[in-house]
């Protein structure tokens, strides 16, 4: 196991460390009066409330010159910290304040009060916090002038060292293996750190690519080749791996590299699944799974006849995309309505009005028995009921596949399923090899460790945390709260929680007029919800499980939900 290098060099200065907060209670007021805020002309400082203003486990938005900063009362004590999430940009006074922990409403991040640090995902980077004192009753909060414009904080990281030899290889370079990189760093480790992934362009916001089709790689890509050089990740793009021999602890890539390792992560993630009917291979069936998929499925169905196969998230979120870019959109599923399964009836029906509300069209319960084509290009798409839809361009999404088939005739366990098994502290079965995110089956704390595959971009990133700090020898589980998201026609539907084998939802609000939460229930006992226009209550829900609590189907019957506060 390689050993901490802490004491090899002295860790750099960061410029964007965090600043020393200076919190003072009713009962600590020794600051000098020469101290008083404004004094310090490297500062801006701001009289943002009045002491009492403010009871604990309370925050608000204040602002000190032209900034928004959240301030917080903890414990009898103010602290003061960038107010927006560094994933969005959502506003964090909507979210859930939880002892020191901010948890983000609208896509479940979560930071720490009272240093700013990032504690759970979306999301990589921290955020600035901010100096507050206390006098004669009135709170200020003072920002240095040379940060004034800074929104976010980039966690201070260590680079590689020549005088470290010792190997991390990264197979991936999704969420995991990026954060995972991050950790590594963040925790001084001074070894080699060899990301590699099959795709062009470096860790990029995967999830937006169905959201925003046409979105610009500039726009997407989370770190910039500039950051990977400071850092000593080596990132190569368009390499794959081939085969992992764990007894020469080596992985043989497609270009015949052979990379050997000291630990190796697995974060290949999944593949779309491609449709298996008879022309599926005619131009114009599309998958998407890269940002050149993308920009092509964009460029090509505009002013087109589209059919979507699958009535799923990927599914819905294109036809959503595609609504008022195409010539008409429709929707082929196999199931009664969307999200039948993951998200319920009401819910997928509701969608489904959505969307035709914006002409796209639905055959449900039915599915494509063949493509038709011309001069080699789509022109037809026959259903199992005998329908026969005019087609320019047919986009599947019919679910993923993982990218593990490069693991066939090594020793790392896989399941029925072909996702690699792990345990709480993301290891496989063999030694040094550790393995993290959509190719992963790991067990889930909130549902008694079973062992489930969680598709989720949070998920990911935490488990590449969870793997780097165990590949330090820093033992830590895996015990992140499920927090999902997809956008149709710009309205958000927020989920958490794991609500396989559900037996019954409680609705709150109204399903119908768009505005309401969702608890799916399982052995009287609430395992996962999901919102739109009820925020932050996923938020909320989500940091109850977090911290173990059990919510009873009694709770989530009550009129009255003040208990989702009540922590």
């Amino acid at each position: 196991m390689f050993l901490n290098a802490t004491r090899l060099t002295l860790r750099r200065q960061h410029p964007l460390l965090p600043l020393v907060s200076i919190n003072l209670s009713r009962g600590n007021q020794s600051m000098n009066p020469s101290t008083v805020p404004g004094q310090d002309v490297q500062e801006v400082t701001g009289l943002v409330c009045q002491e009492a203003d403010l009871q604990d486990g309370q925050m608000r938005e204040v602002s000190v010159g032209d900034n928004k900063v959240l301030l917080v009362r903890t414990e009898g004590r103010y602290s003061a910290v960038g107010s927006r999430c560094s994933h969005y940009n959502a506003p964090l006074v909507k979210g859930a304040l939880v002892g020191n922990k901010v948890r983000c409403p609208f896509h479940g991040a979560c930071f720490n009060v009272k240093t700013g640090d990032i504690e759970e995902y979306p999301g990589l980077d921290s955020l600035p916090c901010y100096k507050v004192s206390v006098q004669d009753g009135k709170v200020y909060v003072s920002i240095p002038k040379q940060t004034l414009t800074l929104t976010r904080r980039v966690k201070e990281m260590c680079s590689v060292s020549a005088h470290v030899n010792h190997t991390i290889v990264l197979i991936g370079g999704g969420p995991a293996s990026l954060v995972c990189a991050e950790t590594l760093r963040q925790n001084c480790y001074q070894g080699r750190i060899v990301m590699v992934t099959k795709d062009t362009l470096p860790p990029f916001d995967k999830p937006k690519l169905s959201k925003a089709l046409n979105v610009d790689s500039s726009q997407i890509v989370l770190r910039s080749s500039d950051f990977f050089q400071q850092h000593g990740i080596e990132v190569r793009t368009q390499q794959e791996a081939l085969t992992l021999n764990t007894s020469d602890k080596a992985v043989m890539m497609k270009d015949g590299t052979l990379l050997h390792y000291d630990q190796v992560l697995i974060a290949t993630g999944c593949r779309a699944r491609p449709l298996g009917c008879p022309g599926s291979e005619l131009k114009g069936v599309k998958l998407l799974q890269s940002h050149e998929d993308a920009k092509e499925i964009h460029t090509s169905c505009l002013g087109r006849k589209v059919v979507v196969v699958g009535a799923s998230f990927i599914g819905m979120e294109v036809a959503s995309y595609l609504a008022d870019k195409a010539s008409g959109v429709t929707v082929v599923g196999t199931s009664r309505y969307p999200y039948g399964r993951s998200l319920g009836s009401r819910i997928g029906q509701m969608t489904m009005q959505m969307l035709e509300e914006h002409h796209v069209k639905f055959f449900m319960d039915d599915c494509v028995t063949e493509i038709r084509g011309e001069s080699g290009s789509v022109r037809q798409v026959v259903l199992k009921s005998g329908t026969v839809l005019e087609a320019d361009v047919v986009i599947a999404g019919i679910g993923v596949s993982p990218n593990s088939d490069f693991l066939s005739g090594s020793a790392v366990k896989v399941d029925s399923r072909r996702t690699v098994i792990v345990d709480k502290f993301m290891k496989t079965n063999m030694e040094d090899v550790f393995s993290a995110g959509d190719v992963t089956s790991f067990p889930l704390t909130i549902r008694g460790d079973q062992m489930v595959n969680v598709a989720h971009w949070q998920m990911s990133q935490a488990q590449g945390r969870v793997a780097a700090l165990n590949m330090l020898n820093k033992p830590t589980k895996m015990e992140s709260v499920p927090f999902f998201w997809t956008v149709l026609l710009g309205k958000s539907i927020r989920y958490t929680g794991y609500g396989e084998g559900y037996t019954e939802i409680i609705f709150k609000g109204n399903v119908e007029e768009r505005k309401f939460l969702a608890f799916y229930i399982k052995d009287e006992a609430v395992v996962a919800a999901a919102s739109l226009m009820f925020d932050p209550a996923v938020a909320q829900l989500a940091e109850l499980m977090a911290t173990g609590q059990r919510v009873t189907r009694a709770q989530a019957q009550c009129e009255d939900l003040s208990w989702l506060q009540g922590f």
